[in-house]
């Protein structure tokens, strides 16, 4: 499975981005069929997409970056010596215990609290030792972890704002913690509601949630609108409901989402 990210830059320009840098979980072909249902919706470029795996460099130097300014550090431990869902204890941080051979790349989070402002859930606080600990950044596996990814390619790119659901709300003061650790920019951000199903789990192309081809492109949008809290006038074409949003756009009608 690949992830996407449609975001504006500081030039004004809107870029796609193919998050896929998780290959076990990628399925076959899913980045072409969601780049064609984003065109099809009438959301198109204005330069290349960028495929995230291309910029593994980019993210390696990042890492090592952090390690040698003493910010990150080498773990051995793996999952089965963790207890799941608790933060980190810090087994590794001064240090790999004997016999314990490096494995992953945590960053230190040192007690800090992130605090930001979110424009639709408001205002958020993190004590990041309480909620997660010292957190990977490099896999076992070698692969960067998504929350550095989103990092460093976010400044290479020149994104100024993040729009994306609040499902991804807790990834957030990591992101901004490693932003600090890496002294980038932090862009603003604004979570928005997940569309769900009837049982509450999350629509998804690899659970054969395809909403997105169910009706015409321009009952989508304005379908994807009003769940958003807007208010689009019926039977407009598909240009005409993207010319009402940008004119009518109001973030105070957004719902918020429970926050932790």
């Amino acid at each position: 499975m690949a992830s996407f990210l449609q975001a504006r830059t500081r030039c004004g320009q809107w870029l796609i981005r193919v998050e896929d840098i998780d290959p076990p979980r990628e399925v076959a072909g899913s980045a072409g069929r969601i780049i064609d249902d984003l065109r099809r919706l009438g959301m198109r470029p204005d330069g290349d997409i960028l495929f995230q795996s291309s910029s593994q460099d980019r993210h390696a130097a990042a890492w090592q970056q952090l390690i040698d300014d003493g910010s990150a550090y080498w773990c051995g431990c793996s999952r089965k010596d963790l207890v799941s869902g608790a933060p980190y204890p810090g087994t590794c941080s001064h240090g790999l215990p004997p016999g314990c051979e490096a494995r992953s790349v945590r960053a230190r989070t040192d007690g800090k609290t992130i605090k930001f402002l979110d424009l639709v859930q408001g205002a958020c606080a993190e004590k990041l030792d309480l909620s997660c600990g010292d957190f990977i950044i490099r896999r076992a596996d070698g692969l960067p972890a998504y929350q550095l990814a989103v990092v460093v390619d976010d400044n290479a790119q020149g994104i100024t704002e993040v729009v994306r659901g609040a499902d991804l709300l807790d990834s957030t003061a990591r992101q901004i913690h490693l932003q600090q650790l890496l002294g980038v920019p932090r862009p603003g951000y604004m979570h928005v509601p997940v569309v769900t199903d009837q049982r509450g789990a999350k629509l998804a192309k690899r659970l054969d949630s395809d909403p997105v081809h169910a009706l015409a492109p321009e009952r989508v949008v304005a379908r994807a609108l009003k769940f958003l809290g807007q208010d689009p006038p019926p039977a407009l074409r598909l240009e005409e409901v993207w010319t009402w949003a940008l004119k009518h756009w109001n973030i105070e009608a957004i719902p918020r989402s429970e926050k932790r």
